[in-house]
């Protein structure tokens, strides 16, 4: 009984030494940064524009709040964590709907201080022309994948060497996948990125492909990485304890303190 109420995560929401608040806030702020920035950055911008400014944006953002949250700013990595048993059901709820409200309240900003712009987006995603649902399915899974298994290869505890320098490795990832994807589906790579341009332009087509898709390639990805290619090490045990904030570090990958991620 008590593994289970620490899986739904009951202790984490009375246990100051969590500090689940200050997590949640800072997933909020994470992603606030990184649509403002990223969003911002599609208006008259040519993809390798945009990429270089969702991956620096999203490097910078890591760096800041890894030890605070994890610096998940991205669904698709909590849901993929939680499969794992590295964070609780109640944390990966409050997780998701601050990551939601974050992404809307960044898009929504640029979009207010950029209101003489009539025809700009403010990153919508949406299908290129020819392509169906599967395909665009596809491509995001694909980048959900990707992403995933360089966050876990570059988080692993085995590769102490690479602690600092993780943010930079997973944000050069999410640039790649963004030269990849932009001309296919957006390049969303991230489901609550892809919601607060959607809410914030109210344009909602296919958007179903941008949260099934990362998810389901991050939900592969982190179990691929952890029980076949990733070192002993990564494999470990679940452990479902409360982490307070000193215990999150950006290269465990075997506890509750997740990784750092986007």
């Amino acid at each position: 009984m008590k593994e289970f109420k620490a899986a739904i995560g009951t202790d984490e929401i009375t246990d100051k030494k969590v500090r689940l608040l200050r997590a949640c806030i800072a997933e909020f702020m994470g992603i606030m940064f990184l649509n403002f920035v990223g969003c911002g950055s599609v208006f008259k911008s040519n993809v390798v524009a945009v990429s270089l400014a969702f991956g620096t944006i999203a490097a910078g953002t890591i760096q800041t709040i890894g030890h605070v949250s994890g610096g998940h700013i991205n669904p698709a990595v909590t849901v993929g964590m939680l499969v794992l048993g590295k964070i609780s059901i109640i944390r990966a709820i409050l997780y998701i709907l601050v990551q939601c409200a974050g992404a809307i309240a960044g898009t929504t900003l640029i979009r207010v201080f950029s209101s003489e712009i009539s025809d700009a987006k403010f990153g919508v995603v949406s299908l290129a022309s020819g392509m169906n649902v599967f395909q665009g399915l596809g491509i995001e899974f694909s980048l959900g994948f990707m992403l995933v298994t360089v966050v876990c290869g570059a988080c692993d505890t085995a590769k102490l060497e690479s602690k600092g320098l993780s943010p930079i490795f997973i944000g050069m990832a999410i640039s790649a996948g963004h030269f990849v994807g932009i001309p296919r589906t957006g390049g969303a790579m991230n489901p609550a990125r892809a919601l607060g341009s959607a809410v914030a332009m109210g344009e909602y087509s296919d958007h179903w492909v941008y949260w099934a898709g990362p998810i389901l390639g991050g939900i592969a990805a982190a179990l691929i990485y952890t029980y076949v290619i990733g070192s002993a090490e990564t494999l470990g045990p679940k452990v479902y304890s409360s982490v307070s904030p000193d215990e999150q570090e950006p290269h465990r990958v075997n506890n509750r303190s997740s990784c750092k991620i986007i």
